[in-house]
């Protein structure tokens, strides 16, 4: 028997605990409950469409219901669906630990893969505690991590110690490792007190000065390349991811690029890393890397932190962590697939001129003045709503305007989910032009209204 309307609404509220959802509110409401979907829309149980402004969260990369991803999945099902990576192997994961290497910046040639963009980081932050504990020249004191203000890196303890959003994160203190916090390179609200146009990257100054001074318990740094997505996306100057890569290598510190957020095309290049042509120690890749449309992740890494972990059995340096689904040959079919399409003439080489587009619909909102800052890197954005611009004044937590912002975008048919009064614009990559100026016409209309 297939369940109502009515049922499914109730069995939602009853039932289902939503992530980042305050329940209460939640339950208090009437769901949006998707029972569909085909290129960048999604439908609700009344065939309503919404055009999907924030990529499934971030991950969906050439829309939904996409033929060559679909026909992916159903080829590998005749196939096999799943069989462990523990101590055996599967052909689309050995195809796609292939193609990654070859498309990820030089030297990272070998890939853990794990489930989501929590756990590839969690994978980079224990293998780089435990190379300083089995390198050719062992450093066991390096036990510590430097991360930004504001960063987000995932959910797992490990991430959240690196983390620093306290609605997130400030409950579980008591349960995490301490990490040397440096300023964010957030220059609409510089952590210095410095305006951009007489500034040094001081803040990547301040982040040399924190490696210089802990070094010798730094096991590595861990950094959002380009942009800090949930800090609100906040776009960090040219050169500074260059400068953080300098320090570190200065320093003899590994250097953890998180691009979970950023990687597949999203800030205009398959990989961040590449705009400023930096090489890290550990790549970590999730979200885009099926297209969006399983869980699956890589943490990518070099020679020399791989051979830390050769030895014997009896040595103990082998690197015990898994997942149950590492390495799903459903998910790595995918992948391939959709690697395929952001190469392909569709893909990457058409960025350009949405990116130029979108910067144009952002461009006219500074007319209105409860945006007080735009902050866009490729195909992702970040609108902040402020009281008053002259001064920055933010609006009381309690008045939700980016909630509200979102809220009069969904009733014009476009989905997106604000962080705090930052309105995240991040359409999935294959959106034309005309639903691009659709976008931009709604964002225009919804801050006009506020």
């Amino acid at each position: 028997m297939i369940p109502s309307r009515e049922q499914l609404e109730q069995w939602d509220r009853e039932h289902v605990w939503h992530p980042f959802t305050p329940m209460q509110t939640y339950a208090a409401e009437k769901p949006l409950i998707i029972a569909g979907a085909h290129g960048c829309f999604l439908i609700d149980l009344d065939g309503r469409e919404y055009l999907d402004g924030v990529s499934s969260l971030w991950c969906n990369v050439h829309g939904h219901r996409v033929p060559q991803l679909d026909a992916a999945l159903r080829d590998q099902l005749e196939a096999v669906a799943h069989s462990t990576l523990l101590g055996l192997s599967n052909v689309p994961a050995i195809r796609l630990a292939r193609r990654l290497v070859e498309l990820a910046p030089p030297g990272l040639n070998h890939v853990f893969f794990s489930d989501d963009g929590a756990t590839a980081v969690e994978v980079a932050l224990k293998m780089a505690f435990q190379y300083w504990r089995q390198c050719p020249r062992p450093r066991p004191e390096k036990t510590q991590f430097l991360a930004l203000h504001g960063a987000y890196h995932g959910d797992t303890l490990g991430d959240v110690s690196v983390g620093d959003i306290e609605r997130f994160h400030g409950l579980f203190a008591p349960l995490l490792f301490p990490t040397v916090r440096a300023p964010a390179p957030y220059c609409y609200r510089c952590p210095l007190g410095l305006e951009r146009s007489h500034c040094r990257i001081d803040c990547a100054l301040e982040l040399a000065e924190l490696v210089r001074r802990h070094a010798d318990r730094l096991a590595a740094v861990v950094i959002e390349p380009l942009v800090q997505g949930a800090a609100g996306m906040i776009t960090a100057p040219e050169g500074y991811l260059r400068r953080v890569r300098e320090v570190t290598r200065r320093y003899d510190v590994l250097l953890i690029a998180d691009e979970v957020a950023v990687g597949f095309g999203r800030t205009g290049t398959m990989f961040a890393c590449t705009q400023e042509d930096v090489v890290p120690d550990f790549l970590c890749l999730a979200k885009g890397l099926t297209g969006g449309y399983l869980p699956l992740a890589a943490t990518l890494t070099t020679d020399e932190v791989y051979n830390a972990f050769l030895g014997p059995p009896e040595a103990g340096r082998t690197f015990y962590h898994g997942h149950t689904y590492t390495g799903n040959p459903l998910g790595a079919a995918v992948a391939l697939a959709n690697l395929d399409l952001l190469q392909g003439p569709g893909g990457l080489p058409v960025l350009p001129e949405k990116i130029e587009r979108l910067r144009t619909h952002l461009e006219r909102l500074w007319e209105l003045p409860i945006v007080g800052d735009i902050r866009q890197k490729g195909l992702m954005a970040g609108i902040e709503l402020v009281r008053n611009r002259a001064t920055k004044e933010r609006f009381a937590a309690a008045e939700r305007m980016g909630a509200r912002f979102c809220r009069l975008a969904r009733e014009q048919g476009v989905l997106l989910r604000p962080l705090g009064d930052v309105v995240v614009v991040m359409p999935p990559l294959a959106i034309d032009l005309p639903l691009l100026d659709r976008l931009g016409d709604v964002l225009y209309n919804c801050a006009n209204a506020l």
